[in-house]
């Protein structure tokens, strides 16, 4: 008997990129993500700008979603949507659309936890992909979260550690704004960092216990670094910015892959997945292929595409839930602090 095909669209709107996806069971036939240039302007995400943009993006972004994907809005199964965390405006907007387009298509709707979406990303079935079998260890690591995750089950996730300030992604960009580079600034200085000495200068790494973060030590500590250099130098910066960027990045780099040895040596798991817009980040990767042959681990590492927010990931949990049939009232809230 031929399986029954079941489509989800998936709606993320919980910061500033809007994206629809639709899944033909755990396999993606459209991922289509609308970015905002705005915020490059401000330094940062602006949310009410955030907001405004995502109401005149959601409409056509669904809509060229569907159209890749080569089917209507009849066949949908279900509406996967991100409940949260993330900035309120712009949940609500995701969160109304979703509501509104189940309520009159008369299927089931579905809240996604954004931070569980980014480790379930795995689960999208893509080839040359492997899933990692459970348990693994999950590590997030994105411009607003930091964590390390037990990941039981599909639905069943402990988190073992994370940020108690700031996350990965604003120490990359706060450090690029004291640079004078770009929002977002991480890419730059991911690329900047190849070209660049590691060992160039050394910045303070937190000690903080267990499995825990901190980043704004580390932040201030590059922000005192640089004024104290420019004093000396008013080019310093421009002198010498690939070896500072390589050895920000060699920082930061070595203060996560600390946290994930001592996550291994305490669970005993292996197996390591990584999620979220960091970890696009080229030295990430390469330190965890890196683990694989010095300690034994296995790493499970996303298509680029699938690193920073978009719906596919909240596609792939809406079947996953689908299957489960753990469907959401109309009443649900977005919810901008919604834990794992």
């Amino acid at each position: 008997m031929e399986k029954e095909n079941i489509y989800i669209l998936g709606i993320e709107s919980s910061c500033d990129d809007t994206s629809a996806a639709i899944l033909c069971n755990d396999q993606i036939l459209s991922n289509v993500v609308a970015d905002q240039k705005i915020h490059t302007e401000y330094g940062g995400v602006v949310p009410e700008l955030a907001s405004r943009a995502h109401q005149q993006n959601i409409v056509p972004v669904v809509h060229q979603a569907l159209e890749k994907a080569g089917i209507k809005k009849e066949q949908l199964n279900a509406i996967a949507f991100t409940r949260g965390p993330g900035l309120m405006g712009s949940l609500l907007v995701g969160t109304s659309f979703a509501k509104s387009l189940a309520f009159g298509l008369d299927i089931p709707l579905i809240d996604v936890n954004h931070m569980q979406a980014h480790i379930l990303t795995h689960f999208i079935d893509e080839k040359d992909h492997k899933k990692p079998p459970f348990p693994f260890l999950a590590m997030t690591i994105s411009g607003g979260h930091t964590q390390i995750v037990k990941v039981n089950t599909h639905f069943d996730m402990e988190v073992l550690g994370e940020t108690i300030d700031d996350a990965v992604g604003e120490a990359y960009d706060k450090s690029g704004k004291v640079l004078g580079l770009g929002y977002p600034a991480g890419p730059e200085i991911d690329r900047r960092a190849q070209l660049g000495n590691p060992k160039a200068y050394q910045f303070t790494k937190p000690k903080v216990d267990g499995l825990n973060f901190s980043f704004s030590g580390l932040k201030t500590n590059i922000l005192y670094f640089i004024q104290r250099e420019v004093k000396a130098n008013p080019n310093f910066i421009e002198e010498n910015l690939n070896d500072i960027c390589a050895s920000i990045q060699y920082t930061i780099i070595g203060i996560l892959m600390a946290k994930l040895k001592l996550a291994v040596k305490q669970t005993g798991i292996k197996h390591i997945a990584i999620g979220g817009g960091v970890s696009a980040n080229s030295s990430i990767r390469k330190a965890l292929k890196d683990a694989e042959q010095k300690f034994g681990w296995t790493s499970y590492i996303p298509k680029f595409e699938y690193t920073t927010d978009n719906a596919a990931m909240i596609a792939i949990v809406g079947y996953l839930k689908y299957l489960e049939k753990d469907f959401s009232d109309f009443n649900v809230m977005a919810t901008a602090r919604l834990k794992i």
